[in-house]
């Protein structure tokens, strides 16, 4: 019986070397799991116009002359090759004996598929696309393959250097000639939703008959994706019930009671009823994991704040976890402003409220990290810095982790550590899950609550995009509308990718500057001029459209108090614009910005964007943000632009930034698309999928939560979480 760990080399021989040099496949689950990217037909031939330059491809075509024609530079001929598509065609150059195998296999009206380098050489009239010494292997000369090709779908693999896709084929049919598996689908399962088994799958996807038989391989081979990423997510939620952690009931009258009789606010709807869940979830003695998706400004921070307090009142801490020291500092001050004389501590029965970053002086450092100890500090605030092994708490209860992509698993682990010997809860918040946020999320390994509800007193916000390179007047106007608003006694922000100090500084946290979401920059560097830079573009408006108006400058390699002098002076009304880069991104709140510029537009991430113009519209004005770009009409990346524009819906916007970036490695470390476990799956497309999965693994491991009777999903559950992947899994 074949297994899906089996060596490649003991099934397909010396074929195996190539298949794990150029593709890493090690194994006859990973053979089996490189599925055909497309399939062809007799007739049906590559359209030869939409090949690129050095592109590495697998073309299906026909042989419409075979030309010999002498060397240019040296005795002897070559053989020219023409392919047609029926419209374009292709060269084919072969020398030596290649020439003269090729003359007697490739005969005008023979059609093959041909594998190797795209040369594309263009002139003003003519376009000439050409492979040199192809590998290749003709439909005709096969009876085995004729009769595949005239009866059914050809799969055509996706291939590298040195590795044609039918050299890949032919080690597929190898191993499913003597395929024997079992499937990791119990039978009862199958039966229910109808699905095909896994030998039946496999080979219908590798060798389909019909299309019927492939759209059916496909559906079970998705399932199991799907099924196999719930078993092991419910597992592990049935283990995560089996970990401790203190309740943290709160009491009546303690500093969450008085800090609600104070609130100078109602609460909406949306966070009372969030608020009751986690709540409920804290006094539990379960570890609470609770991700918080909230629109920008729906008053996250609040729900976060009455968490907090409720766990101080039961006797433990909490720490809010920022990702810059700006955001820190300003989470700092609004919790401080918004608990008053509950902040104080000491005789006025309320608790320490300490903030903890990298750059403090000495002396506040060692006052803070001994509030921390001590227990004196309900409430820590803080970044990177709190992850410190010398930092310690007296008795942490709960986690809070601000846009909790900007951390990484290690990053929260250690966190989580400090907790002692019981759990802490972990709430972590996002007013734009970035993709494997949603990825987890519709996967059911979070609990989730949304406020979408804004608060009274905040504005709609206004965005358009400004198309420098289509109307580069635009642009003018602009800078008008920034200087009537200062006029009507507001503040504006203006925000670039690049600080501007340094050749090759990146911004404090712009990491996304991929335009067409496939995990890469979009262009060649030596083909675009250099991001926009904070410095450069305030010196230009000080001196030109905003002449006259009082502009700051603010970014991440500012010293830790002239940051704080820069945002206390915005705040109060004493600077007009601030230049700045991302790290305005989150957590910034002045009441008094109305209007937002933000140059070079199309280097930023979509959750970015959406971060950045909730920083206008807070205090009841209404908010403009304008999104200045050179990118032309119809690209993707003036297309993501215009989606921003078009919503202010902070899960349409994950789901345009999913279906741009796919969803990420959801059982890996990875972020972005490209390192996906999952082959055939889509999130957007088969959440119905999913959610059948999630309702038969559940079942199942309600049953029998160690697999004993099901030895085959156990061993596909072991290799998916082997590893470091199992390590990953347990500190997410």
């Amino acid at each position: 019986m074949t297994s899906f760990d089996e060596p490649l080399r003991k099934a397909v021989g010396r074929t195996a070397a190539p298949l794990e040099s150029a593709l890493g496949i090690t194994t006859v689950g990973e053979l089996l799991r490189h599925y055909p990217r497309r399939y062809a037909r007799r007739g049906e031939l590559t359209p030869i116009a939409s090949l690129e330059h050095d592109e590495h491809v697998t073309v299906v075509g026909k042989v419409s002359s075979a030309v010999r024609r002498p060397m240019k530079n040296r005795q002897g001929t070559w053989l020219d090759v023409e392919v047609t598509d029926g419209k374009d065609r292709l060269h084919l150059a072969f020398f030596g004996k290649g020439a003269f195998v090729a003359e007697q296999r490739l005969k005008p009206g023979a059609e093959a598929m041909f594998s190797g380098k795209v040369n594309v050489f263009s002139t003003a009239r003519t376009r000439r696309v050409s492979l040199t010494h192809p590998e290749y292997e003709s439909f005709d000369e096969s009876a085995e393959t004729a009769a595949e090709f005239a009866s059914a779908l050809v799969p055509i693999y996706p291939s590298a250097q040195g590795l044609a896709s039918w050299k890949i084929r032919r080690a597929v049919q190898t191993v499913l000639d003597v395929l024997s598996l079992d499937d990791p689908v119990p039978a009862a399962v199958r039966d229910r939703l109808g699905l095909t088994a896994i030998e039946d799958a496999l080979r219908g996807i590798h060798r389909p008959r019909d299309p019927g038989d492939l759209a059916r391989s496909r559906a079970r081979l998705a399932f199991d994706e799907a099924f196999v990423l719930q078993a092991v997510l419910v597992r592990r939620r049935m283990a995560a019930s089996a970990w401790l952690a203190r309740p943290r009931p709160g009491c009546e009258d303690g500093l969450l009671g008085q800090f609600d009789k104070r609130l100078p606010f109602q609460l909406t709807e949306g966070q009372r009823q969030v608020g009751d869940e986690i709540a409920a979830d804290l006094a539990r003695e379960h570890p609470m994991h609770r991700l918080l998706q909230g629109e920008v400004g729906a008053g996250k921070t609040v729900v976060a704040l009455r968490a907090m307090l409720q766990v101080v009142d039961s006797g433990g801490q909490a720490v809010l976890l920022a990702p810059t020291e700006v955001l820190a500092q300003q989470h700092h001050r609004s919790i401080v402003g918004m608990l008053g004389d509950l902040a104080t501590g000491g005789m006025f029965g309320g608790t320490v409220v300490a903030l903890l970053t990298g750059s403090m002086g000495a002396a506040a450092r060692r006052a803070a990290l001994l509030d921390a100890a001590s227990g004196a500090a309900g409430i820590v605030i803080g970044t990177h810095a709190v992850l410190q092994e010398r930092v310690q708490f007296a008795d942490l209860g709960l986690v809070v982790v601000d846009e909790q992509h900007r951390f990484g698993v290690e990053q929260r682990d250690a966190l989580r550590e400090k907790g002692g010997g019981g759990r802490p809860h972990v709430l972590v918040m996002t007013a734009t899950p970035i993709p494997r946020t949603v990825a987890m999320t519709v996967f059911g390994d979070l609990e989730v609550s949304t406020l979408s509800q804004l608060p009274s007193g905040r504005a709609p916000i206004t965005t358009h995009v400004v198309p420098v390179s289509d109307k580069p007047h635009f642009l003018d106007r602009a800078w008008q509308r920034v200087r009537e608003e200062v006029a009507l006694g507001r503040q504006a922000y203006v925000v670039c990718p690049r600080i501007g100090d340094q050749e090759g500084d990146e911004g404090d946290l712009n990491a996304d500057v991929d335009l067409d979401g496939d995990g890469a920059g979009d262009t060649d560097a030596g083909e675009r001029r250099p991001p926009l830079a904070v410095l450069d573009v305030a010196q230009l408006l000080a001196e030109g459209p905003l002449h006259g108006l009082r502009v700051g400058v603010l970014h991440g390699k500012l010293p830790p108090e002239e940051k704080d002098a820069v945002m206390r002076a915005f705040a109060g009304g004493e600077i007009d614009v601030v230049v700045a880069t991302t790290v305005i991104e989150v957590g910034v709140d002045v009441p008094n910005s109305s209007v937002m510029v933000i140059m070079d537009a199309d280097r930023f991430g979509v959750s970015q964007l959406h971060q950045l113009r909730g920083r206008v519209g807070r205090g009841g004005l209404p908010g403009l943000c304008l999104l200045v770009s050179e990118a032309p009409e119809g690209t993707p990346a003036r297309r993501r632009l215009d989606a921003v524009a078009e919503t202010l819906d902070g899960f349409a916007l994950s789901r345009v930034d999913l279906e741009q970036r796919r969803e990420g490695d959801v059982l890996g470390a990875a972020q972005s698309g490209r390192k996906s476990s999952l082959k055939l799956l889509q999130l957007l497309r088969d959440e119905d999928v999913i959610e059948t999965a999630r309702t038969e693994a559940t079942a199942l491991l309600a049953a029998d939560p160690e697999l004993a009777a099901h030895p085959a999903l156990r061993a596909e559950l072991d290799v998916v979480v082997g590893g470091e992947r199992a390590e990953f899994l347990e500190k997410a």
